[in-house]
């Protein structure tokens, strides 16, 4: 952990994970940071102490590859490479219910909806899934139109819509409601697209790519606003909420799909 203030280092390293770990969030009250790791498991840690929480989360057969906080903090959910998502009790670390199964290919991405009724889900099999959080239950058809792995997903402040970012180097606006899409592709970068989110106000939606460059877009009409953003070195991926004016620690550490690892991830889960 680190002072944002100065930059220096709290406390020692929180140390349990046996493989890479590939990204931490912070629940919504700042209490507890969530980490997962390539060793399968999802592990909770004090804040404060910087102790575990519990025993490891344990239950998947793959590299988890994604995690997300239910609003409320009271549910955890992971994607992995076992072309799963769990649900886990927060306060337990017990999961809730049975994994939930629909995808053919690795689970790069998950998150909440604003409310935290519904659960969505990205891909390598290039689809974006919907889930009730409550049931577990698949709500509606898998959202199609990505021709290459669904890198990252995120709900509009306002719960209406959907982005997604893929490999294909689109960007794509769905209606939360449908499962339609909403215009046309949002298209600018030359790589592939390896983050997206929106500006707290829904306004907003901010893109990194392997491009090196991090583009903003006009969330109602899909056009492209000003010129990219440039000055990485490479592939732009984490922490894009933090650019997009985040406003606590949640904002800054949730949605981290650390690209820099998902070649090494896509290699391990292909063996």
């Amino acid at each position: 952990m680190w002072d944002a203030g100065t930059g220096a280092a709290v406390g020692k390293p929180l140390e349990g994970h046996t493989a890479h770990v590939l990204s931490v969030a912070y629940s919504p009250d700042g209490r507890h940071i969530i980490s997962r790791s390539s060793d399968k498991t999802i592990r909770i840690w004090d804040a404060e102490t910087g102790a575990t929480v519990g025993k490891p989360l344990e239950g998947h057969t793959g590299t988890v590859l994604s995690v997300a906080c239910s609003p409320d903090g009271r549910h955890i959910i992971s994607g992995s490479g076992d072309k799963t998502i769990r649900i886990w009790d927060a306060g337990t670390g017990t999961a809730v219910g049975k994994a939930l199964e629909g995808h053919t290919k690795l689970v790069t991405t998950v998150a909440y909806s604003p409310g935290g009724r519904h659960i969505i889900s990205g891909s390598d099999d290039e689809t974006i899934r919907m889930w009730n959080a409550g049931t577990g239950a698949a709500v509606g058809k898998p959202l199609e139109g990505h021709t290459e792995l669904v890198s990252s997903v995120a709900y509009a402040p306002d719960g209406r819509h959907i982005i997604s970012g893929s490999y294909d180097k689109t960007i794509r606006i769905w209606d939360a409601g449908t499962g339609a899409a909403a215009g046309k592709p949002l298209e600018g970068h030359t790589e592939r697209v390896s983050s997206v989110a929106y500006s707290p106000d829904g306004r907003h939606i901010t893109s990194g790519s392997g491009d090196k460059a991090i583009r903003i877009w006009d969330a109602g009409t899909g056009a492209a606003i000003g010129k990219p953003l440039e000055g990485h070195t490479g592939t732009c991926g984490p922490r894009l909420t933090l650019l997009m004016g985040a406003t606590s620690s949640q904002d800054l550490m949730t949605r981290s799909f650390e690209s820099g690892m998902l070649g090494l991830v896509l290699q391990l889960e292909n063996l």
